[in-house]
């Protein structure tokens, strides 16, 4: 089941079948999922506090009117819309209705699309209100830093907890804004190096002629200061963790050097006349197939083997879209936190980004979103939530992968449960799930 609002209906309420029949024909045909009924305590059976869809409902009907109705509702929730319909000696009398809560009223005769219309609209509110709820509630229930309820996230956070006591080197997988740093600091945190020091080393930031001396320390006296050398970020991570960033953007000469320190752990700095033990473990990012890199003579294979004892992957957004609501909701509570605002509220172009947007920058890209939507941005034209240069083709093709995913989830990856649920032959559930790269095993 979908995260956001997906499965509304209308309730109609009205005491002449002849009038309820038209109006129930009319909202069929205009898509709306509808339910008719001919008096006020059999629509009230059906309400519930969660209940996502609005009610219509004539005002003048015997026992419960439809005032009385409306009060019945806003009772259990103040939030679900109701619709008066209204004669004309009634309208002042909707009007005050309005005021007290109501979301609309209708004046007979009316036209059919006017009924359809302000039905949209009650529909829309409706599944407004639900999911920001739902946001808000998703926020209490994070107990993890790495932040997803799908079977590839809580798989994540079983293995980090497992290697966090294995005390072995890991090689950590995935795409830009995935989290590599935050799994490296989780994979200290709950090991038993945690009381020393994390040191966390961006390969890529490290100019190639001041690599050396960064990582592995220097023993001379700088002739400038007359000071003594460093002791380097291996050495300082002596008895906790180096975390080594974006590991393939190592120089081919600086690589040399490390497969030392992982071989031998030890590490000889410039100047000095021998060898220094060290204690550490290594955990090593990279946003690339490092095997691409050995396979093009980019990365040594003898330290790519010396790194990769365990490899950790990270799924990005698209491949878990259904811990795509509960992330954004942590980072909206953040960023109103931050701003002293006391909440949030998304709205249907928001809702609408978060479903269709392909996440290319992952956690970070969504983080950024988030905060752009408690600072009331002006959306950047680029990332519109109805992207203009996709066809419709396309849309209809996001929005099926989005389904599949989100059965795929409900199953626990199970193809056969699967096929019930979506009413589509094995063959072409496969090649659906080969379409949109969708692999099963991730959800079990």
């Amino acid at each position: 089941m979908s995260f956001f609002t997906d499965c509304q209906s209308v309730l109609f309420v009205d005491d002449d079948p002849r009038l309820r029949e038209a109006n129930l024909q009319s909202l069929d045909l205009a898509g709306l999922s509808v339910e008719a009924f001919g008096d006020a305590a059999s629509v009230l059976a059906r309400i519930a506090p969660d209940f996502s869809g609005a009610v219509v409902t004539d005002i003048r009907m015997p026992a419960m009117d439809g005032l009385q109705l409306r009060a019945a509702i806003h009772a259990i929730d103040p939030d679900i819309p109701v619709i008066l319909i209204t004669g004309h000696a009634d309208v002042a009398m909707a009007v005050r209705a309005l005021q007290d809560g109501a979301f609309d009223f209708l004046a007979k005769p009316f036209a059919a699309d006017h009924l359809v219309s302000a039905a949209r609209r009650a529909l829309a509110h409706r599944a407004l209100i639900l999911d920001n709820r739902r946001l808000v509630a998703a926020v209490a229930e994070i107990d993890s830093p790495l932040i997803g309820e799908s079977a590839a996230m809580n798989r994540l956070r079983e293995t980090i907890a497992q290697l966090a006591q294995a005390d072995i080197d890991v090689l950590v997988e995935g795409e830009t804004g995935t989290g590599k740093e935050l799994v490296a600091h989780m994979l200290h945190r709950q090991s038993r190096r945690s009381a020393a020091p994390l040191v966390a080393v961006n390969c890529a930031a490290l100019p190639h002629e001041l690599a050396e001396g960064e990582l592995f320390g220097s023993d001379l006296v700088d002739r400038a200061t007359g000071k003594l050398g460093h002791a380097g970020r291996i050495r300082s991570a002596h008895r906790g963790t180096l975390f080594l960033d974006e590991i393939d953007t190592m120089h081919p000469a600086v690589q040399a050097k490390l497969l030392r320190v992982i071989e031998e752990r030890e590490v000889q700095p410039i100047g000095a006349a021998a060898p220094e033990p060290v204690d550490l473990r290594v955990v090593a990012a990279t946003k690339t197939d490092l095997m691409d890199a050995v396979r093009v003579g980019d990365f040594r294979e003898d330290l790519y083997y010396r790194l990769h004892v365990v490899k950790l992957r990270i799924p990005p957004l698209r491949e878990r879209r259904t811990d795509i609501p509960q992330t954004f909701a942590y980072f909206l509570d953040e960023a109103a936190a931050k701003m002293g605002l006391a909440g949030f509220r998304i709205d249907d172009s928001v809702r609408r980004y978060l479903v269709e947007h392909d996440w290319p920058g992952n956690v970070r890209e969504l983080k950024n979103f988030a905060y752009s939507v408690v600072l009331d941005l002006p959306a950047d034209p680029a990332l519109t939530p109805m992207q203009p240069d996709l066809t419709l083709a396309e849309r209809v093709a996001r929005f099926e992968a989005t389904i599949i995913r989100d059965t795929m989830t409900a199953v626990a990856g199970d193809i056969a449960k699967a096929m019930a649920m979506l009413a589509v032959p094995r063959k072409t559930l496969y090649d659906k799930l080969t379409r949109h790269g969708i692999n099963p095993k991730d959800y079990r």
